[in-house]
């Protein structure tokens, strides 16, 4: 078995060779402080970076399995325009496994079953799935696309999940593919993994090989493809996802199904959810060192809407989800959606939550019984903060969220809106409590005033340079300097451990126009990978927002950033929020 350490030398080295753009990131702070600004917005000499939010539409497995064909397709773009999703941003209609049969010509080139994908209009031919992709696209909406990391795809495995579909993945053809895929007008794909799970490949080497397809699609097309990774959490994905594409905008899935593979193949619209395996899948997708800007974990599409969730249920789900900042990927066959379900899964306040701009993951900032639950995130608006107070066990209880465990003055009161309930509940004084039914939650916005986080310098005293890292002028930064960490230099800051999960605001400059990366190791923590967006050519400073989690075993955490490619983003300063 190959040690930890050495396979995060290989992966890093790989990433590197391959330009994928990484950056690692977990946990930190301390140095001289300086207590100046709210949580939440930036500082005067620094401008925001919004997230691309994460990705709102429906996908074809979960109802249709293998019967895929441009008759559903159609009826399910037709839906989700009538229902009104559209209008609330549900945009992408994603084609799953089934649509393609394994066949190549002679060149290579993908062969599409013409009576499965035929011409829609006059002027088209027949088995080209660019005739499907236009008719998303009048429909203002946008299409997706699925293949595997592997030679065949997933139905090809099991003797439980449909006909053998052999030679259904793209390896070996991942630019002719991710080429073709570009050109037919798609703007999302998502790539399995059943193939390369079955051939034993490394998922960070073949992901990367992928990313670096799309860019080159992109760059021969100038079409966007939104890239899904898709291999169910193996070897830890939110540790190297992130970025992998060298783009701003990555989804990488968490866990397996939700809905069982054993059952997989059974009739369209026959499987059933529950509620049991919702919350697995939530919990397993608790990452929130590894989302940022634009990153997102991924804990499966919806089951909002399929069989076996009661109403209660599936409002909870839409909440998980939400609060969890995931992909809005619906599973339901929308054709059949009721008006119950469409009211859930088009709630505005909720949507909104999923969708804010700071793009970070909740953490759990309590549990003061076994099963009772406070779950919470900073919002992009000043002093806003996404609250899920969540129940899960068998009887009704009260559940309290203070505000000094969300980040807000406990000495200022903060205003309440239930947001399934619309309702505004007005101010109170410090924390709030609602009675939770069994198996459910109460989910809120609660406005107040953030506490005035620490902010440290990169620059400080207390701060390590080696390998060459030192300040740099930076006109713009407020201490007048800043520190590059490109071409193996590195800053290390050596604080007391954090004693509880934090947000932190990073104020960087990257002058570039495409994304720098940075790695940052902590407390010998597995890494994950964080990304800087462009802030200027004239060096202005931007901010992102991550969450970061100290080793409290440790008497002294350390927090160093490096990164071996010659790029990087240089280091103004940091605010942390709620950390000691």
């Amino acid at each position: 078995m190959i040690s930890q350490s050495i396979k995060a030398k290989m992966l890093k080295r790989f990433l590197l060779s391959t330009a994928a753009t990484a950056a690692l990131f977990v946990g930190f702070l301390f140095l001289n402080s300086e207590s100046h600004r709210a949580f939440g917005a930036a500082t005067s000499h620094a401008k925001s970076i919004p997230a691309t939010p994460p990705p709102m539409g429906w996908s074809s497995w979960n109802s249709f399995s293998n019967t895929i064909n441009s008759e559903i397709v159609v009826q399910q773009t037709n839906a989700m325009v009538s229902s009104g999703m559209k209008n609330v941003g549900y945009q992408y209609i994603n084609i799953d496994e089934g649509w393609w049969l394994g066949q190549r010509d002679p060149d290579g080139n993908i062969i599409v079953d013409s009576k499965q994908w035929p011409a829609l209009k006059p002027g088209e031919h027949a088995g080209e799935m660019s005739n499907i992709v236009r008719f998303i696209h009048a429909a203002g909406l946008k299409a997706g696309i699925y293949t595997d990391a592997g030679e065949s795809g997933c139905s090809f495995y099991g003797p439980d999940l449909g006909p053998p579909m052999p030679h259904t993945g793209s390896e070996g053809h991942y630019d002719q593919d991710f080429l073709q895929f570009a050109r037919w007008g798609f703007d999302y794909v998502k790539v399995d993994w059943c193939g390369g799970d079955h051939e034993n490949l490394d998922p960070a080497v073949q992901y990367a090989a992928i990313a670096g397809a799309i860019r080159r699609a992109e760059k021969l097309t100038g079409h966007r493809l939104y890239f899904s990774i898709c291999n169910w959490g193996n070897k830890s994905p939110w540790t190297w996802a992130p970025g992998i594409g060298g783009v701003e905008a990555d989804i990488w899935r968490t866990s397996g199904d939700i809905v069982d593979p054993i059952v997989a193949s059974a009739p369209p619209n026959s499987r059933h959810a529950t509620i049991k395996a919702v919350f697995d899948n939530f919990d397993r997708g608790i990452h929130p060192a590894a989302q940022h800007t634009g990153f997102y974990n991924d804990p499966d599409m919806m089951m909002v809407g399929m069989p076996g969730l009661s109403g209660v249920e599936n409002r909870l789900h839409m909440s998980l989800w939400a609060i969890s900042g995931a992909p809005l990927i619906v599973g339901a066959d929308l054709t059949k959606l009721t008006k119950t379900t469409r009211e859930i899964l088009t709630n505005p306040d909720v949507i909104a939550v999923d969708q804010d701009s700071l793009g970070v993951q909740a953490i759990k900032v309590a549990e003061p019984q076994p099963g009772l639950q406070v779950w919470a995130r900073p919002l992009a608006t000043q002093g806003a903060h996404a609250v899920l107070l969540l129940n899960r066990t068998s009887a009704a209880a009260e559940i309290t969220v203070s505000w000094s465990a969300i980040g807000l003055d406990p000495s200022s009161p903060g205003s309440v809106k239930d947001l399934w309930a619309a309702k505004d509940l007005g101010f109170f004084s410090s924390a709030f409590t609602a009675t939770v039914p069994a198996n459910d939650a109460v989910f809120a916005v609660i406005h107040g005033t953030d506490l005035r986080p620490a902010r440290y310098a990169a620059v400080s005293a207390l701060d390590q340079h080696s390998e060459g890292a030192k300040p740099e002028a930076c006109r713009q930064c407020s201490r007048g300097r800043a520190v590059a960490v490109g071409g193996q230099k590195s800053l290390t800051f050596k604080i007391p451990p954090l004693t509880k999960p934090a947000f932190v605001q990073i104020d960087y400059i990257n002058r570039t126009s495409h994304p720098l990366s940075a790695q940052l190791k902590v407390d010998g923590q597995l890494p994950t990978n964080v990304l800087f967006p462009p802030t200027g050519g004239a060096g202005e400073v931007g901010v992102i927002t991550v969450e970061i989690e100290s080793n409290a075993t440790v008497s002294r955490c350390e927090l160093t950033f490096s990164y071996e490619g010659a790029a990087s983003p240089s280091i103004e300063s940091i605010s942390v929020l709620g950390a000691h």
